[in-house]
């Protein structure tokens, strides 16, 4: 097996570096690597934390390839570049992903650890010799910011050369962070000629989910779902999403095939409401009682959202707002075939009971 090559030219074994290996992204990625056959070095905020690393080091039994966790700090210079040394690809999926309920302090909370966090890592990168590829985890929040910003678009589909030009912290803390880590890691790939960056944009993630322990942003909104926090009917706010799964792959080929290059939009082309969760999930388990059957009328969510922690000005840009999304260069040249909608939520849903009763 050793001296098999994959397909993009790397080979069982090789050394490769996940950051931030506990969130709901990275702990898929870890274990496609480990499937793959992977040396996979894994970052942790802190090693003693077995809620993190217990489902981590599980994903290693039985694998083709072997794991390692190691600490790291995203805030704290050079702490990443023991870690960077000796591999072949860095993955650096570290990152919050907060919900715009869940942000208290822009600056604090997501735009401080997206950057200093990506210049950390970059920087281990430029003293590393053996790295070839950095794979960064961006999001379509980096190619449109509001949902309004589509209007703006002739055709309103989403493209990969579309850069989110609106947000601030002050007004979409999260995705002004997500676009200025971004333009940052494009900033260091171009000013040397080592090592290539390739970035995957994907949409709201859904999935099943490897670790119990995660705060992703995902998986806040689908619990306010499944909670019935929409039990009197959904507001008409739709997605473009993505299944975790794929995401994993999309990152692993990105690495692996020298062809890719610049940036991947990871998203069904179709957009999925709340209510079309809410419809999915009762048609397998019609006694779902707080899940929604009914739509909201938008002039109610307008007049009575503020009451439920919807600013006019996020209910103006998003509610109702529709839009296309171009992702066939992750089907061409990634080769991503996208799974059912009926699927991802599905097992999302059956992930989500499942962890509630553990």
């Amino acid at each position: 097996m050793a001296g098999k090559l994959y397909e993009g030219g790397g080979r069982p074994g090789d050394q490769v570096l996940v950051t931030g290996g506990s969130g709901f992204v990275a702990s898929h990625l870890v274990r496609e690597l480990l499937q793959q056959g992977y040396r996979v070095r894994a970052t942790v905020r802190n090693l003693a934390d077995t809620a993190k690393t217990a489902p981590l080091r599980a994903l290693a039994v039985g694998a083709p390839g072997t794991l390692e966790l190691v600490e790291a700090d995203l805030m704290r210079p050079g702490s990443f570049d023991e870690a960077v040394q000796g591999c072949r690809y860095v993955f650096h999926v570290a990152a919050p992903f907060l919900m715009p309920e869940q942000i208290r302090d822009g600056q604090k909370d997501v735009v401080e650890p997206a950057l200093i966090g990506t210049r950390t890592v970059l920087e281990a990168v430029e003293k590393a010799q053996d790295v070839e590829r950095v794979v960064l985890t961006s999001t379509l929040g980096a190619i449109l910011g509001d949902y309004a910003d589509i209007l703006d678009v002739p055709d309103r589909i989403a493209r990969e050369d579309l850069w989110n030009t609106t947000s601030t912290v002050a007004n979409n803390p999260y995705h002004f962070a997500k676009t200025a880590q971004e333009r940052l890691a494009w900033e260091f790939a171009g000013a040397q000629d080592r090592w290539s960056l390739v970035t995957v944009n994907p949409g709201l993630v859904l999935g099943p989910s490897v670790t119990p322990s995660s705060n992703s942003g995902s998986l806040f909104v689908i619990n306010e779902l499944m909670k019935g926090y929409f039990f009197f009917g959904a507001p008409n706010f739709s997605f473009a999403f993505v299944d975790v799964r794929e995401v994993a792959l999309a990152q692993v080929r990105a690495a692996q095939r020298p062809q890719a290059s610049g940036r991947y939009i990871l998203a069904r082309p179709e957009m999925v409401s709340f209510l079309d969760m809410g419809r999915i999930i009762r048609g397998r388990y019609p006694r779902r009682y707080v899940v929604p059957r009914h739509a909201v009328p938008d002039a109610v969510v307008r007049m009575l959202g503020p009451l439920f922690g919807l600013t006019k000005d996020y209910t103006r840009k998003h509610l109702g707002i529709r839009f296309g999304v171009d992702s066939r260069r992750s089907v061409d040249e990634l080769g991503i075939d996208y799974r059912p909608v009926a699927e991802t939520v599905l097992d999302h849903y059956e992930a989500w009971k499942t962890l509630r009763r553990a």
